[in-house]
């Protein structure tokens, strides 16, 4: 098996050693991006695209909560699990919510930490697999099949999108009615470090994404000014 690449996000330098040091010493081993808080953990996940993520919950600067929502917004697949002393049901249930996959107890030894990581690859992959075709129903015109780049119309006629616009329009079927963030969109289909190219870009986009689905008045995709886009029906 490859070597896993974990992100792991906790702000207790003692703990993040003792974590860090017990996977990588594991057979098989794990690669082990290590961050102090939810906004560097945020900017690693970005940067590395880890296999999964383990996060503390309560951290400054910007804890884990925040830190998941973020990341659920453009990615809804990596395998997420909190490490937390909190384990009322409130605080599961709403781990469960914003999209973590999984609950481990502190404290934990590297083993089961391991076995809880190769359960939830399994259970990823076993999902991806099955997954042949993803379909949207967009307004009463209109369906997206995201996995083949086509939306297709009611009258029979299909028209071929780009790997990017098929994306940023499954993006938003996935939060049909909510804002979707420009930064979630632009972080998620540019990888660019010019802002004002990626933005610029987007809007092109955007504009040419509301003329495919122009004939059907039931649905628009709306701009949210100074916060991002929403598919609205």
């Amino acid at each position: 098996m490859d070597t896993i690449k974990l992100l792991l996000v906790e702000d207790d330098p003692s703990l993040r050693y003792i974590v860090q040091s017990g996977l990588e010493d594991i057979i098989e081993g794990y690669e082990v991006l290590a961050a102090a808080n939810g906004e560097e953990g945020l900017a690693m996940w970005r940067e590395h695209r880890p296999d999964v993520i383990l996060s503390d919950i309560e951290m400054p600067v910007m804890d884990g909560y925040e830190m998941v929502k973020r990341i659920r917004e453009v990615d809804k697949e990596t395998p997420i699990i909190f490490s937390s002393g909190l384990v009322s049901p409130k605080n599961v249930l709403k781990g469960y919510e914003l999209g973590a996959n999984n609950y481990i107890k502190k404290p934990f030894i590297p083993e089961e930490l391991d076995a809880h990581i190769h359960a939830l690859l399994k259970l990823s992959k076993g999902e991806k697999s099955k997954d042949e075709s993803e379909c949207y129903k967009i307004g009463k015109e209109y369906v997206l099949d995201a996995t083949h780049a086509i939306l297709k119309h009611s009258s029979g006629e299909n028209k071929t999108l780009t790997a990017r616009e098929a994306g940023l329009l499954q993006m938003l079927c996935e939060n049909r009615g909510d804002v979707v963030r420009r930064e979630a969109i632009l972080d998620k289909f540019w990888n660019t470090e010019d802002d004002y190219f990626a933005s610029r870009s987007l809007d092109v986009f955007v504009t040419k994404l509301r003329k495919l689905i122009a004939e059907d008045s039931s649905v628009s995709i709306k701009t949210v000014k100074g916060v991002g886009l929403m598919l609205e029906e």
